[in-house]
């Protein structure tokens, strides 16, 4: 008995993801299924490029970042210098979203701002005014 095989709909199912993602995936090269016909086969190493990838897309790396650190396992005598990569990559992320953070807190401040200018506004100009009546 073989290694575990998956067709795309196991894997979409599996990861709850479209099959035209995983053929995109597979576009970018991140992953390589066997072809018997017009099937694809994934292998179990498929499933954990998928499943790496997935997770990659969730920290925000782009798909060239992911595929430059999952194909380090391919080709990196030991873990170290794989390790000291993505050490690298979540820096940059890190600080990429620290900085978006940052942005938001600027731009909710000004809405602030804003909702308490157009609300004085609003209270002076109904204080010169007499209430409405209906009719």
């Amino acid at each position: 008995m073989g290694e575990p095989t998956f067709t795309i709909t196991e894997l979409s199912r599996e990861f709850n993801v479209t099959p035209r993602a995983i053929r995109h995936y597979e576009a970018q090269g991140l992953i390589v299924p066997e072809r018997v016909g017009q099937s694809r086969i994934y292998s179990k190493r498929d499933r954990t490029r998928l499943k790496l990838t997935l997770r990659g897309k969730r920290l925000g790396l782009s798909l060239v970042e992911i595929k430059e650190l999952i194909d380090m396992y391919d080709t990196a005598p030991d873990e170290s210098s794989q390790l000291v990569k993505v050490l690298a990559v979540l820096a940059k992320r890190r600080q990429a979203l620290m900085q978006q953070r940052e942005d938001i807190e600027a731009v909710l401040g000004e809405l602030d701002a804003f909702e308490r200018q157009c609300r004085d506004i609003l209270a002076a100009a109904d204080a010169g005014r007499a209430p409405r009546r209906r009719a």
